[in-house]
């Protein structure tokens, strides 16, 4: 890829960690296993991340993504996404799909598990969350009934006062900024707010956020790589305006610089975007005194994939080693953790049009 003609970029500042974290990859291996394994269509309830790119490139290889599970015939195999998914939604799915894989990401299952422990427990939950996404959704209706969300102080303030006890919980992919003024507001409306010992906030998203703030400072300009429905990206962009760089800009992908930067540029990616996204902006902007990294904390949590995706692998691999005869010296485990999901998604548009 050419680099922007007309720019003076001197220098790269490239944050570390950045993309894809621990349960975009496994929602995103775990797809690509669905559509190597199925004739297509292969459904997917809502998008699998929030990121065109990766989007697009399933779209190309048969999944089908739906807003309505209505919409799949019945018994297709069905995906439903990272993000998580209403009780009622995953209970539609496992009576409509021939094989039903639930790619939630943990950190979103622990939430949804909180929600519903104080929920029996007699609690009113007030969850902070942005009105309409996908996991805030799929959060809400584990409970409706004993949950309220809010979004900003405004809302605390709008709350009732409560006869039950209140417990205080959060959607993922908040930025801490997101987070911390209404987590104080909530605090002092109810001091005896119950909330969990270890932050709803994920730890990926926190990690880029850290990372974005450590370089701030000495960049004339910020690229936040990501779709705009991308709650993380989103906040990672507004970070990088309220950190003062005079020039925020968000992309989806390296043809969308403009051809004006200039002096030292830094460069992150939310959660849900692919490395080579990274690569081609950094081929693009072609800085005059090379890439720097700026690394906060090594990232090396891994999600295997769901439960009855390991189970068919081991399966298959066990049928496949007995029928070849191999030895049970000479036998190895799946290599899911050693595959990365940008290998996966490179293999994908290799492959456009082909069935594995």
């Amino acid at each position: 890829m050419e680099a922007v003609s007309g720019t003076n970029v001197d220098k790269v500042l490239l944050a570390a960690p950045r993309g894809f974290c621990a349960g975009v990859e496994m929602a995103i291996k775990a797809l690509s296993w669905l559509v190597r394994s199925f004739d297509p269509p292969v459904y997917c309830y809502h998008e699998i991340v929030h990121n065109r790119i990766v989007v697009d490139r399933f779209r190309e290889r048969g999944v089908v993504f739906v807003d309505n599970l209505a919409e799949v015939p019945e018994g297709r195999p069905i995906m439903l996404s990272a993000h998580g998914s209403p009780p009622a939604v995953v209970e539609e799915a496992h009576r409509r799909g021939s094989y039903v894989v639930d790619s939630v990401c943990p950190l979103v299952t622990k939430v949804h598990h909180e929600v519903k422990v104080r929920a029996n427990k007699g609690y009113r939950v007030v969850y902070v969350g942005h009105e309409g996404h996908e996991e805030a959704v799929g959060t809400m209706a584990v409970a409706p009934h004993a949950i309220s969300r809010v979004e900003s102080i405004e809302d605390v303030d709008a709350l009732p006062v409560f006869e039950e006890p209140v417990a205080l919980l959060a959607q993922t992919t908040l930025s801490h900024r997101d987070w911390s003024g209404v987590a104080v507001r909530v605090r002092e409306r109810f001091p005896d707010v119950w909330s969990p010992g270890r932050s709803d906030l994920c730890f990926a998203t926190t990690n880029r956020q850290s990372a974005l703030e450590a370089m701030a400072p000495r960049c004339d300009a910020i690229v936040v790589i990501g779709s705009s429905n991308s709650s993380n990206t989103r906040a990672l962009e507004r970070l990088a305006i309220e950190s003062g760089c005079a020039t925020v800009l968000r992309i989806n992908r390296a043809d969308e610089l403009p051809d004006n930067l200039s002096g030292t540029i830094g460069v992150t990616a939310g959660a849900s975007a692919p490395e080579e996204l990274v690569d081609e902006v950094l081929a693009r902007l072609a800085p005059r005194n090379g890439i720097e990294e700026v690394r906060v904390t090594e990232e090396d949590e891994y999600f295997p994939p769901p439960r009855n995706i390991r189970e068919l692998q081991a399966a298959t691999l066990t049928t496949c080693y007995s029928m070849l005869a191999v030895p049970a010296t000479r036998r190895s485990p799946s290599r899911d953790h050693d595959i990365a999901a940008s290998t996966v998604l490179h293999a994908l548009a290799q492959t456009k049009g082909q069935r594995q």
